[in-house]
């Protein structure tokens, strides 16, 4: 049994802020909490799915040439993902589109499909579940600091607009507390974030993650 398949989903090796996959996602998405929940709900959408059609479907899945039909794979879920979404909230899916396109991309390359090519449907889907758990999971977090911080304001998918507003301050904020909306300040939480994550890492650990 492959030990990566079963590597811690925080500490471990394949964990987002250790090997810092989905790290363009998480900027890009993290700009409002409106749009982290939507891309939340795609990364849980397309991992699940398209892990549960690969493994369903192995046998019929060609040696050469894998990844490409991964790719593809993946890039049906997250098209399907958005035509329920422009069905529910058709503004909602234009804003999102580039950034919901993105995910399959970082669904492949994070390596859930060789991490589940040793476990059976059920472990397997457990483990795509899980993985996206955790990556949804900081783009959420991220969110919750970027946006009330930043723009002054929290929003919500929904309505008209595609975005519902619980509160929105109009008055200025402070520069140093602004940055945090762009990208260069999303940069620099990321980074801090990374580096206290990999010390208390090295801290609180084990040695072998795989546990």
């Amino acid at each position: 049994m492959n030990n990566t398949a079963h590597s811690h989903l925080f500490w471990g090796s394949a964990s987002p802020l250790a090997a810092l996959s989905g790290g363009g996602l998480l900027i890009m998405a993290t700009v409002r909490f409106s749009y982290a929940i939507i891309v939340s709900l795609a990364l849980l959408w397309v991992y699940c799915f398209s892990v549960l059609i690969f493994r369903a479907a192995a046998k019929i899945f060609p040696h050469r040439g894998v990844t490409v039909c991964q790719t593809f794979l993946a890039s049906c879920t997250a098209a399907l993902f958005l035509l329920l979404l422009w069905i529910i909230c058709p503004i909602m899916s234009f804003e999102m589109f580039f950034i919901v396109s993105l995910v399959p991309l970082f669904c492949v390359s994070s390596g859930i499909f060789t991490r589940v090519n040793s476990l059976d449907l059920s472990e397997a889907l457990t483990r795509a579940w899980s993985e996206s758990a955790v990556l949804a999971l900081l783009i959420l977090v991220f969110a919750l600091i970027r946006e009330p911080l930043g723009l002054m304001s929290l929003s919500l998918p929904g309505g008209s607009g595609g975005i519902i507003f619980i509160f929105s301050g109009h008055h200025e904020t402070l520069f140093p507390i602004r940055l945090v909306a762009s990208s260069s300040g999303a940069l620099i939480l990321l980074g801090y974030s990374v580096g206290l994550y990999r010390y208390y890492r090295t801290i609180n650990a084990p040695r072998e993650t795989d546990i």
